[in-house]
């Protein structure tokens, strides 16, 4: 495989998820070709290449997770599994023609911004190279968060995390310990839940577990969204609309959650008879605090006689011994952990090194932030996807690749028009004043009010939800505002700007 040393382009893109492969889309439609995909892996598809875990699945409705401009007539269900979400990202890069920019086996070990140049360094598994813009899509979800277990090391059985799953272990007539009670492990339970001997999930917090509503679309339907393309379209905004509509309660009114609840209380009720069970599986916070999970067969595969719930995390293993922090005891002989991923420790950000000789990690000690949820102060040329407050708790986050796709996209337009070796970096005082909007607006939200600890906050602060609706976010990155950013050229520093700044102090307050 050919080596990447010496090469120069106009946009570096790391990641080749959805938002790496939406970034490189959105590129080649603005004209511009001279752009590479680094992925660290052997093929595209981000979080879905990666989690092949047993009844992996979207808890979002398929029309509503898909690009608007590569829509899907032929999703087969309404939450699609893993390996059609792939497929169609798959689909994607051969439709758009990707594949000439996919450097695969390209790890990125670290970006560094050379002032004198007005460009990034980049070193990777395949050599080095430089590019003027860096755009990072690694994702939030791609490297999984493994707890530091003491007796771990000396478990003789297998053990892997939901993101690793490891298919060569035979799980039948195994006693199971399923460490975890999030979206991974809801979908993971009930698929091994007929094969395992014994399962025992270990539950630190309970979820909050509302109806899925799947089923098959039938061939008809399929046929109708490829031949009257308005139907698709009409199904999408549909989806799009009802989420838009119960942003309020999340955000703004999280009392009204409590009849969501009801709800939630009354699936549990229909599949769990035991009272000692129900009450072990009830949280004790207000739902939506925690991302609100869909699942029909979690709980009846928790009512098994051969399935056991410790109401307690993990403490230590002693042997095939496992120990909760209750000071439950049971015997396993496979160990998989569902613990989530490294969120608002991005291992990415370790790896960037930015104008002031800092890294992105050391910038954000204190807890993530940029500029639109796109740009970091004091990372010239540098963007994220799915970055700082642009997660979702109810909706598609193709929709909020998409929006800061469109940043991206006027960002490049900026650099364009300012002509040269050019560069902008975001103003402190601009990430200040956006981060203090979203943080002033998240205050009354059910995630920061409604008693629960999750991996959305990070030393107290939430940074990583988006406290509206993806209107007001579509809105808040529609155009770029030189007036948020200082225009860097080589060896001269920071320059007036004489593009128009038209949009200042445009905000949803």
């Amino acid at each position: 495989m050919a080596g990447l040393t010496h090469e120069h382009v106009r946009v570096a893109v790391i990641g080749a998820g959805f938002g790496g492969l939406g970034a490189a889309v959105r590129l080649r439609r603005a004209g511009i070709t001279d752009f590479v995909v680094l992925e660290r892996a052997d093929a595209v598809g981000g979080a879905w290449r990666d989690n092949t875990y047993p009844g992996c699945a979207c808890d979002v409705p398929s029309h509503l997770y898909s690009f608007s401009f590569a829509p899907n007539p032929d999703w087969p269900r309404n939450f699609s599994g893993q390996p059609h979400i792939r497929a169609y990202l798959e689909r994607v890069a051969d439709t758009f023609g990707l594949r000439p920019h996919l450097r695969f086996g390209a790890e990125v070990r670290s970006l560094r911004w050379d002032s004198g140049a007005v460009h990034w360094e980049v070193e990777t598994a395949r050599g080095s190279l430089t590019a003027d813009v860096v755009v990072s899509a690694t994702g939030p979800l791609a490297d999984p968060r493994m707890p530091d277990i003491p007796g771990l090391d000396g478990f003789p059985g297998a053990v892997f995390h939901s993101a690793r799953w490891d298919h060569t272990v035979d799980l039948r007539g195994k006693r199971v310990a399923m460490i975890g009670t999030g979206a991974s492990a809801i979908q993971i339970v009930p698929a091994i839940e007929r094969e395992v001997g014994q399962l025992t999930l270990f539950q630190r917090t309970p979820a909050w577990v509302l109806p899925r509503m799947d089923r098959r679309i039938s061939g008809v339907e399929r046929w109708l969204h490829t031949k009257v393309p308005a139907t698709r379209a009409l199904r999408r905004g549909v989806l799009w609309g009802i989420r838009e509509l119960q942003v309020g309660a999340f955000t703004k009114r999280p009392g009204e959650m409590r009849f969501v609840e009801r709800l939630a209380g009354a699936h549990m009720r229909r599949a769990v008879k035991d009272p000692a069970l129900r009450a072990a599986l009830t949280p004790d916070y207000r739902i939506g605090c925690k991302r609100i999970l869909l699942s029909n067969d979690y709980y009846p595969a928790l009512a098994q006689p051969h399935v056991d719930v410790v109401p307690a995390g993990l403490k230590e293993v002693r042997g095939t011994t496992l120990v909760g922090a209750d000071g439950t005891e049971a015997e396993a002989d496979v160990i998989i952990f569902g613990t989530g991923f490294h969120v608002t420790d991005v291992p990415i950000a370790h790896r960037v090194t930015g104008a002031r000789g800092t890294t992105l990690a050391e910038e954000w000690k204190g807890g993530m932030e940029a500029l639109r949820g796109t740009t970091p102060a004091g990372f010239p040329n540098f963007l994220t996807i799915i970055g700082p407050n642009t997660g979702l708790g109810n909706s598609s986050m193709i929709l909020v690749i998409e929006a800061q796709l469109a940043y991206m996209a006027d960002y490049l337009r900026q650099l364009d028009t300012l002509g040269g070796k050019v560069a902008l970096d975001a103003r402190p005082s601009a990430v200040r004043a956006y981060t203090d909007m979203v943080q002033e607006r998240m205050r009354r939200t059910v995630w920061n009010t409604g008693g629960c600890d999750s991996w959305y906050l990070d030393n107290g602060r939430n940074t990583t939800l988006w406290p509206g609706t993806t209107t007001e976010l579509r809105r808040e990155t529609r155009r770029v505002d030189l007036a948020e950013y200082r225009v860097l050229r080589p060896h001269t520093g920071p320059v007036k700007a004489t593009v128009s700044t038209a949009g200042a102090g445009r905000g949803s307050r």
